[in-house]
C-alpha cells in the first residue's frame, strides 16, 4: 500500500476541481488530484461543447429550409447524418484536448489516477493502492445523467446525453425524457435535423423558466414546432426489432405505446457524492446525501472539507463551478483563514431557438414566502423592429425591480438572441443599477437590445404607478 501525506487532496479533475487545484497551489499548498474517471471536463467531452456543435449544424440546416421568405430558394436539403457527427465528434475531441493539456501540466507528483473514497475524516483510500492522509479535503467529483428504472428493460436503445455525442450517425427517431435545457436542446437540434423527435415532460415545465407568462410563451413558441406532451410519465421500455417500444402515461391515466430507434434520457443529473464513502467522512449531510455546505466558502459546516461544481448541486453550471473551485481552494489552501469568495449574479441560457435565459433572482424566488411584491415590465417580440427585420420575431421577456429602490432585480425571457441580452442585464444586476440608470445607457438601432429599453420603460411606468401584476402564491406555473 502506497501512502502519501498532502495538505490539500482535490478529488475530481473537472472545471471545479482544475480551479481548485490551481488556487490551493497558489496559496502555497501541497496539492493532489484524483481522478477516477477520464480527465476531460463535462463541459468539453459531453456537454456545453459537443452539444453546441450539433446546434449549430441544426441551425445551418434550419436556415436553409427557411430562406423562402427572404426570397433567397435553396435547392433540396440533405443531411448526411455521419458527416454531422463525425464533425461534432472531431471538435468534441479538440476542445477535451485542450482540457487533457492543462491536466498534463499539473507535476506528475500532484496527480493520481483511482476512485477516491473516505475511510476518515482526514483519510482517502485510492483504489486499494494508496492511502492519502490530507489536512484539507476539495470534493469536485461533478455528475452523472439520471437514469430511470423503469426503462431499465429498454436495452441499448435507452440513451442519456453523455452518449449522444458518441453515435456515428443520425437515428432515424428519438423519444426525449424531459423538457430541461438538455432536453430542449438536443431535442430541437435532433428534429431539425430531420429525426422524427416527440418531447415527454412529467410537468409542464421548461427549461429553467419560473414566471408564468414567459412560460406560456415558451410553452407556445416551442410547442409550434416540437411535438411535446406535457404531464406524461414514462412508464417502461423494451426492445422489439431494433427500437425501442416506450409506455407512457398521459395526465388522465391513458396509456400509450410508440415506438423508437433511441429513447434519449434527459430527466437531470445526479451529483457524483454517492459513492465516496461520506458515512466515514464526520459530514453533516441532508436528505439528499450531499453534505451540508455554505454557499459563500464551499466550506462544509465548519470542516476542513469543501464541495465545489456539479457535486454540491447549487448551480450546475461551468462558469459557477469555476468560481466555486476557485473559492473552495482558495479556502482549502489557506485553511483555518476561510473567507467569503466572489459569487456572481446567477445567468443560465438554453440555446433552443429564441434562446431561454434567466438571470439575477428567478419570478419563483422573488415570490417565495408570500415576499412583498414587486414590479413587473414586458415586451413581446412579435413586433420587435430587428426581430422581424431576422425573421426571428418570437418570445417575450419580463424584467423586475425593487419598489422604493428601483434596483434591478432580474429578468426571465424566451427571445431571438437572449445569450447575449441575458449578459447585458446579469451585468447590470450584479452592478445593482436602477431602472433609471439601466434606461441612461446607449441604445443602438435597430438591435434587439431596443427590445431590453422597452421592457424597462414598462417597468419603469409600473414602479412609478406602484402597480404590480404579481400574486405571490402564483408560484408555480405549469401546474
Amino acid at each position: 500500500m502506497n501512502r502519501m501525506d498532502v495538505d490539500v487532496a482535490v478529488i475530481g479533475t473537472g472545471t471545479a476541481g482544475m480551479t481548485a487545484y490551481r488556487a490551493a497551489k497558489a496559496q502555497g499548498a501541497r496539492v493532489l488530484v484524483i481522478e477516477g474517471g477520464e480527465y476531460g471536463t463535462t463541459c468539453a467531452r459531453v456537454g456545453c461543447m459537443p452539444s453546441k456543435l450539433l446546434i449549430a449544424a441544426a441551425e445551418s440546416a434550419h436556415a436553409m429550409r427557411h430562406s423562402a421568405p427572404f426570397g433567397v430558394h435553396a435547392g433540396e436539403v440533405r443531411i448526411d447524418g455521419r458527416a454531422v457527427m463525425e464533425r461534432v465528434r472531431r471538435e468534441r475531441d479538440r476542445f477535451v484536448g485542450f482540457v487533457l493539456e492543462s491536466v498534463a501540466s499539473f507535476p506528475e507528483q500532484d496527480r493520481l489516477r483511482g476512485h477516491a473514497r473516505f475511510t476518515g475524516p482526514h483519510t482517502l483510500l485510492v483504489d486499494e493502492h494508496t492511502e492519502v492522509s490530507a489536512a484539507r479535503i476539495v470534493i469536485a467529483t461533478g455528475s452523472s445523467p439520471l437514469r430511470l428504472p423503469a426503462l431499465a428493460d429498454g436495452g441499448p436503445g435507452v440513451v442519456t446525453s453523455d452518449d449522444v455525442f458518441y453515435w456515428d450517425t443520425l437515428p432515424e427517431s428519438v423519444a426525449v425524457i424531459g423538457t430541461g435545457v438538455i432536453g430542449l436542446e438536443l431535442g430541437q437540434a435532433l428534429h431539425r435535423l430531420g429525426v422524427r423527435v416527440k418531447l415527454f415532460a412529467r410537468g409542464g415545465s421548461i427549461a429553467q423558466l419560473s414566471d408564468p407568462e414567459v412560460l406560456r410563451c415558451a410553452t407556445r413558441v416551442l410547442g409550434g414546432e416540437l411535438d411535446i406532451q406535457f404531464q406524461s410519465t414514462a412508464l417502461g421500455a423494451v426492445q422489439e426489432d431494433g427500437q425501442v417500444a416506450l409506455t407512457v402515461a398521459d395526465a388522465l391515466g391513458g396509456e400509450s405505446t410508440e415506438r423508437f430507434q433511441c429513447v434519449l434520457v434527459a430527466a437531470g443529473r445526479r451529483p457524483n457524492v454517492h459513492d465516496l464513502g461520506l458515512e466515514h467522512s464526520g459530514l453533516e449531510r441532508g436528505p439528499d446525501g450531499i453534505p451540508l455546505f455554505d454557499a459563500r466558502t464551499m466550506q462544509c459546516g465548519t470542516s476542513h472539507v469543501f464541495i465545489a461544481g456539479d457535486a454540491n448541486d447549487e448551480r450546475p453550471l461551468l462558469h459557477d463551478a469555476a468560481d466555486h473551485g476557485k473559492i473552495a481552494g482558495d479556502n482549502a489552501g489557506r485553511y483555518p483563514d476561510v473567507r467569503p469568495g466572489l459569487r456572481r449574479t446567477p445567468i443560465a441560457v438554453a440555446f433552443t431557438e429564441p434562446n431561454i435565459a434567466t438571470l439575477g433572482a428567478s419570478y419563483r424566488q422573488l415570490c417565495a414566502g408570500g415576499a412583498r411584491k414587486f414590479a413587473v415590465g414586458a415586451v413581446s417580440f412579435e413586433n420587435q423592429g430587428r426581430s422581424r427585420v431576422m425573421l426571428q420575431n418570437q418570445g417575450m421577456l419580463r424584467v423586475y425591480a425593487e419598489f422604493g429602490s428601483r434596483r434591478f432585480l432580474g429578468a426571465e425571457m424566451i427571445a431571438p438572441r437572449a445569450e447575449h441580452l441575458a449578459h447585458t442585464l446579469a451585468w447590470a444586476c450584479q452592478m445593482r443599477m436602477t431602472v433609471d440608470q439601466m434606461l441612461d445607457m446607449p441604445f443602438y438601432h435597430p438591435v434587439i437590445e431596443e427590445g431590453v429599453r422597452t421592457a424597462l420603460r414598462d417597468l419603469s411606468r409600473c414602479l412609478a404607478a406602484g402597480e404590480s401584476d404579481v400574486d405571490a402564491a402564483d408560484t408555480e406555473p405549469g401546474t
